[in-house]
């Protein structure tokens, strides 16, 4: 059956064509998630954007980001890229995503040329086929249902329509935690076939993989980023591309969680493409704080 590329889709990929200011700046626009602030993952796929146009010949092989202050969804996102390292196999770039005149977020990127070298990786996890499992929007509906009256800002975040398909394996309702280990498996695509251009896979890659990936340290604890007690927002992520990246077929995002205290946990993921082999390695910590009353508008 042939897919077709919806229109959030295109949104972002609409998103990820940064606009050029002047040499090594670059301006991007928001979309509104249903969170309070801009999503991470978006900042995420424009900064390596911003930093792959500088960039000739060379490939991303990982990226290390700080999420320094919450972005506003109403503002334009400039994009200032620092050429800190040309070598002849390596080349360096620093990001700083900027709003209102002071950086909200700050990138290190490598990339490098491809070369032979010696191989091998963890297994893939024995899982179900994405074909056999539930898409999440339609999980989302029924939890919806099951849950009756919710605040609107909830259910028009439950309900909003991504550029990403997500099939748990485990599903998990964020409206009625419970707990459970912290692991889970989650397969995930680009909602419709996407142009073929290698450098936007790997950016619709990092966009993903921002979803779900600190959930996996709040499952032990039967608490949710639905709670009104709870504030969660990611601290910082870092991504490793082992191989090229086909965006819009089906990858598994393997994650766990070895850590959390003091109101950070830590979050980790392994992505596969069917084939199983190892595509990405994704880390992440992030801010699950317990809050007595109204959450602060500061945090």
């Amino acid at each position: 059956m042939t897919r077709v590329r919806n229109a959030i889709l295109d949104d972002l990929i609409n998103l990820l064509d940064l606009e050029p200011l002047e040499v090594n700046l670059f301006r991007g626009g928001s979309r509104d998630l249903g969170g309070k602030s801009v999503f991470g993952g978006q900042v995420l796929g424009q900064a390596m954007v911003a930093a792959a146009r500088t960039v000739e010949e060379e490939t991303p092989h990982s990226l290390h980001a700080y999420f320094l202050r919450p972005g506003d969804m109403e503002a334009p996102i400039v994009y200032e890229v620092d050429r800190i390292r040309d070598g002849r196999s390596f080349v360096a770039r620093r990001v700083q995503a900027i709003q209102h005149g002071r950086p909200i977020f700050s990138m290190l990127a490598s990339f490098h040329k491809d070369e032979e070298g010696l191989s091998h990786q963890a297994p893939m996890p024995d899982v179900p086929p994405p074909e056999e499992l539930t898409p999440e929007h339609e999980l989302r509906r029924r939890w919806l249902e099951e849950a009756g009256d919710l605040p609107d800002r909830a259910r028009k975040a439950l309900t909003r329509e991504l550029a990403i398909e997500f099939r748990p394996v485990e599903p998990w309702n964020p409206l009625a935690p419970d707990k459970r280990a912290p692991f889970q498996n989650i397969w995930f695509r680009a909602g419709g076939p996407l142009p073929d251009k290698p450098m936007l896979h790997r950016c619709v890659l990092a966009y993903a993989s921002d979803f779900n990936l600190l959930m996996t340290a709040m499952l032990p604890h039967g608490v949710s980023f639905m709670q009104k007690n709870m504030i969660v927002a990611s601290l910082d992520h870092a991504l490793w591309f082992h191989r090229p990246v086909v965006a819009d077929e089906w990858l598994l995002y393997a994650m766990d969680s070895p850590w959390s205290q003091s109101s950070r946990g830590l979050s980790r993921g392994l992505i596969y493409n069917r084939d199983g082999e190892l595509v990405a390695s994704v880390a992440q910590e992030g801010l699950m704080r317990q809050i007595q009353g109204e959450r602060r508008s500061d945090d």
